[in-house]
């Protein structure tokens, strides 16, 4: 397995696949970071040689990936919850965040339901 920005990519995927296995890179990424590398989309991971690796990881170190970003997001949710606005209210109270319905839905965030005794509808 090939190993980029510390993350142990597919060697039978294709490499624009295998490239969006890295957190902080989706198919747009992969596609950029492959066309500045002068690499074919249609070669499979075992299949690059070291210099095609190589040019690769130099490309994707030009990102904020994996750690990094995850450390970004997470201090950006810290500091909206500490100004106590609205975003950061739902976030701490589990709620979904972008004005979707919570009456019915939002099973994900809100996790399984909590019986309540003697509710009627």
């Amino acid at each position: 397995m090939a190993r980029i920005a510390g993350v142990d990519i597919p060697n039978e995927k294709r490499i624009v696949i295998s490239l969006q296995y890295i957190y902080g890179i989706g198919e747009t990424t992969a596609k950029k970071i492959l066309k500045d590398a002068n690499v074919s989309e249609d070669i499979r991971t075992k299949n690059l040689t070291e210099e095609q690796l190589s040019k690769i990881r130099s490309q994707v170190s030009k990102y904020k990936v994996e750690g990094d970003l995850r450390r970004e997001i997470a201090i950006n949710i810290k500091r909206l919850m500490e100004i106590g606005c609205y975003r950061g209210m739902r976030h701490r109270k589990n709620l979904p965040v972008r004005g979707q319905n919570t009456r019915n839905n939002a099973r994900t965030r809100k996790g399984p339901r909590h019986t309540i005794a003697n509710k009627k509808k």
